[in-house]
């Protein structure tokens, strides 16, 4: 039968005992992790969200009826425990903070029993993931979990905080929105006492962010709850949070000096880590050219190389005609693994030909000089030596090649990197190295739609300097955008914005948008333009990520307390689910067909 806390205070949480006096009383509350009976004393760990204690019951201490209720304690009973705080009289355990300590049970009050889980609720859990989130609210019981959870709530803490020291104001802003199909699909939310209207969850508040600088708001940020109906992607989430930041009256070094503060911050009071400020800064164009990505891992090298001079002459046709029809031939070394079997060689070429290359050529310069390739044979002397100064290649190390049109050669050549990276243990998940990203392409030109496209969103402007190829060469303009990264991860963006009405009618005519259809779009935001507009910029982080990489997860499933699958159903609830007719007859809705 359940008992009640009345009478009852807990005076701590289980790792809170280690500030206690050893002798004092506490009260303390949880979850059995374990118990276990050794030489007539029940040994018991009880666990909370802060950790771990001992609890020991003698029948000589705690009475006879005391004694006998711990006896029946299975795991994950939610007790109550008073007792006395003393020094283990056993071995001390090293791996918990409380691991000196133990608490002599005098009282004990079971506040609810619990059944046989269906997992065991452990650290790093082997069970598999559809179980544990059929079972979350067990799943989040799990130390290493909370900790992520716990870990979450903190940065939260901080980022508030931080930037409210800094003059943001933290407003919230709407989450039912009017559609903009531009970019991904948008969740939809039908109107009751609008029949045949319809809300849209947001993206992300980009237009309010800028609505709120046109009203004078200066800085403002929020921790904002964003919607995408996305293709299916395994570690990819239909709600997810943004850090979301827009500065009035600044430009790209404002608002990059204002988040490394904030990234400073978080990382010291969080990590106890030090970011070496000024974050180093790379443009677009350097970073496909030495890192085959826009988000590139700093945290080892492997970096591309251009043999394309001396493969335009040499007597190999891959390599001599993929330059002459206008692409690449780049390679990366694989410091010592000149003697990497062919079998994995062959393996990683498999791989390369999943990002679109049509093959891998390798050449290995192995100790004592000599030279294995699978292209020697096409090569004189002169042309072997010229690659591998080219390549900067030593004895022991493994060059591996990739010829096509320049962007597959950066794709096949970035992925590889990476691969190859994680394969050969050099990437430390404690280490972070963070790099700007500026200077993107302003648009993308669309084959399915022959026309251009904005590579961020329309109000994103342009570096001055490039303005003469707005109308005559679209596909060369430079974007004011910058990309936050972090061990090869993107975990945040942004851009200074367009703010003049009439650039801003000249970008939607780059983009093909109408004046009608720019005013069905964005009406309320151009409308606003004509009030004096400030210059403004911002940018927003993937919080999700950011607290995944800070706890070292591998996954942001781990660092959500009630994430979603693949497939965006809720394993827990059962969500999404059909509606009583009832329902969709008062949203003037019938269901046409179902899948």
């Amino acid at each position: 039968m359940p008992e009640s806390m009345r009478g009852l205070k807990r005076s701590h949480r289980c790792q809170e005992v280690i500030n206690a006096a050893i002798g004092s009383e506490v009260t303390v509350m949880g979850w059995v992790a374990k118990n276990r009976v050794k030489g007539g004393i029940i040994f018991l760990d009880l666990r909370d969200r802060s950790g771990i204690l001992q609890i020991i019951f003698e029948e000589e201490h705690c009475g006879k009826e005391v004694f006998a209720k711990a006896q029946k304690l299975r795991a994950e009973f939610c007790v109550a425990i008073k007792g006395k705080l003393e020094k283990r009289s056993g071995a001390a355990n090293e791996e918990l903070a409380t691991g000196h300590l133990e608490v002599e049970a005098r009282e004990l009050r079971i506040l609810s029993e619990s059944e046989t889980p269906p997992f065991h609720i452990e650290e790093d859990s082997k069970t598999k993931e559809e179980l544990r989130l059929k079972y979350r609210y067990l799943d989040l019981r799990r130390p290493d979990i909370q900790k992520n959870i716990i870990m979450r709530s903190r940065i939260a803490t901080v980022v508030r905080r931080c930037l409210s020291e800094l003059g943001f104001l933290e407003i919230e802003t709407p989450t039912l929105i009017k559609s903009s199909p531009e970019g991904a699909r948008d969740y939809l939310v039908p109107s009751r006492v609008h029949p045949g209207k319809f809300y849209a969850l947001p993206q992300s508040p980009q237009l309010f962010k800028q609505l709120l600088m046109c009203s004078g708001y200066d800085r403002y940020f929020q921790l904002a709850r964003c919607y995408r109906d996305e293709d299916l992607r395994a570690d990819r989430q239909p709600e997810f949070t943004q850090i979301d930041m827009e500065l009035s009256f600044v430009d790209v070094d404002d608002v990059i000096e204002v988040n490394e503060l904030l990234i400073k911050t978080i990382f010291k009071e969080v990590l106890d880590v030090d970011v070496k400020l000024p974050i180093q800064r790379m443009s677009y164009a350097e970073a496909m050219e030495r890192f085959g990505s826009d988000k590139p891992d700093l945290r080892f090298g492997m970096e591309l190389k251009d043999i394309s001079t001396v493969a335009s002459k040499c007597g190999f046709s891959v390599f001599k005609d993929a330059v002459s029809a206008g692409g690449a031939v780049k390679g990366i070394i694989v410091s010592g693994q000149a003697g990497m079997p062919r079998k994995k060689i062959d393996a990683l070429v498999e791989f390369a030909k999943g990002y679109g290359a049509k093959g891998l050529a390798y050449m290995a310069v192995e100790n004592g000089g000599g030279v294995k390739s699978s292209f020697s044979k096409f090569l004189n002397e002169s042309d072997i030596n010229e690659i591998i100064d080219i390549m900067g290649a030593k004895e022991g190390d493994l060059m591996l090649f990739a010829a096509d049109k320049k962007a597959i050669c950066a794709q096949v050549l970035g992925a590889l990197r990476v691969e190859l990276a994680k394969e050969l243990g050099l990437l430390n998940d404690r280490e972070y190295e963070f790099v700007w990203i500026t200077e993107f392409p302003l648009f993308e030109f669309s084959e399915e739609e022959n026309r251009y496209k904005a590579v961020h969103h329309p109000f994103t402007m342009f570096m001055e300097e490039d303005m003469q190829y707005l109308e005559s060469d679209p596909g060369r303009v430079r974007a004011k955008a910058y990309d936050i990264v972090l061990n090869g991860t993107e975990i945040g963006g942004g851009s200074v914005r367009i703010y003049q009405s009439d650039i801003q009618s000249k970008m939607f005519d780059i983009l093909g948008l109408s004046k009608k259809e720019a005013n069905e779009r964005f009406g309320y935001l151009l409308e606003a333009f004509k009030y004096g507009v400030p210059p403004h910029a911002g940018l927003a982080y993937g919080f999700d990520r950011v607290v995944m990489l800070m706890a070292g997860a591998q996954s942001i499933r781990d660092v959500m307390a009630f994430p979603k699958v693949k497939d965006a159903s809720d394993l827990m609830i059962e969500a999404p689910d059909s509606v009583e007719e009832k329902q969709l007859d008062e949203l003037g809705l019938e269901i046409k067909n179902s899948r």
